[in-house]
């Protein structure tokens, strides 16, 4: 079955004053289709997250939300640095924020955890020096 709907948003490296705002979109989007709070929850935090991962560590990408019949679907690709090692990358704590993101209040090595922990489902593709695609579902029977 095709996707109810399905929603790009380009997001800017380094845009730390607009971040955020494809996350919000995304959490109108899916309360005015009347998404569950608990699901709701999980998207806003694993979205705001994601949306973040772009605005520092990427060169800049896209963040696409798809609705399911079953599912929400969250698909974050970019273009950058890559990961050289995701199951270090995936520890609580660690972080290859810049200063700039570390003196806004960013950087906490939090996101990737936080992402995997919120969604039913999580899948990370990188390779160095092309960039990332991280895809998450979160369920909407659970």
């Amino acid at each position: 079955m095709a996707a109810l709907i399905e929603k790009s948003f380009p997001v800017e490296a380094g845009a730390y004053e607009t971040a955020g705002e494809a996350s919000a979109v995304i959490k109108r989007t899916l309360k005015q289709l009347g998404v569950n709070s608990e699901v709701l929850r999980h998207v806003s935090v694993a979205c705001y997250e994601v949306e973040l991962n772009l605005v520092i560590h990427s060169l800049g990408g896209t963040l696409t939300l798809r609705v399911d019949p079953d599912q929400v679907v969250l698909i974050s690709k970019d273009v950058g640095p890559g990961i050289p090692d995701i199951e270090k990358a995936m520890t609580e704590g660690f972080s290859t924020a810049n200063e700039e993101a570390r003196t806004l209040g960013f950087g906490a090595g939090m996101g990737l955890p936080n992402m995997k922990r919120n969604a039913t489902t999580f899948e990370i593709e990188s390779e160095v020096g092309v960039g990332t695609t991280i895809t998450m579902g979160f369920a909407l029977n659970a």
